[in-house]
C-alpha cells in the first residue's frame, strides 16, 4: 500500500457517499472519543478504522448493525499501525494529521480502496 495521509481523488463517488451518510450519525461520539483519547494522553493522533466487514485493526467502537450503519467504526492508535506497516513515517504522518478538534482521521479499509481520510466534523457540532 502507498503511503498517503491526504484525501485520495478515488473518496470522491462511491466513497464519499457512504462514508459522509455514516458520518454524520456518528461524528458526535467519534468527536468524543478523540478527545477522550487526547485528554487521557492514550494517543495524541487518533486513528478511527473504518471497515464495512469486521477487521483485526483496533478496536470495534461503532458496530454497523446495532445502528443501521453501512461501515463498521474502530478505534486504533499509531502504534499498531507501525506494527502493521500502515505508517512507515511517524513524523511525514503526525506532519500530515490534521487539527483532531476539526477532523476525524479514518483509515477506510475496503476491497479497493485502503487509506487515510481526513473528514471534518459537522459545524452544527461546534456551536
Amino acid at each position: 500500500m502507498q503511503e498517503n495521509y491526504f484525501n485520495d481523488p478515488e473518496l470522491n463517488g462511491k466513497y464519499l457517499g457512504t462514508i459522509s451518510a455514516d458520518f454524520v450519525k456518528v461524528s458526535r461520539l467519534l468527536s468524543e472519543a478523540s478527545y477522550q483519547l487526547r485528554a487521557r494522553k492514550i494517543s495524541d493522533f487518533p486513528i478511527f478504522p473504518i471497515a464495512k466487514v469486521n477487521i483485526p485493526l483496533g478496536q470495534l467502537l461503532i458496530d454497523k448493525k446495532e445502528h443501521q450503519l453501512t461501515w463498521n467504526y474502530y478505534m486504533a492508535m499509531v502504534d499498531e499501525f507501525l506494527q502493521r506497516g500502515f505508517i512507515t513515517d511517524v513524523e511525514a504522518f503526525q506532519m500530515a494529521y490534521k487539527n483532531p478538534d476539526e477532523y476525524c482521521c479514518l483509515f477506510v479499509v475496503d476491497e479497493e480502496f485502503t487509506n487515510f481520510v481526513f473528514i471534518p466534523y459537522p459545524e452544527d457540532d461546534f456551536i
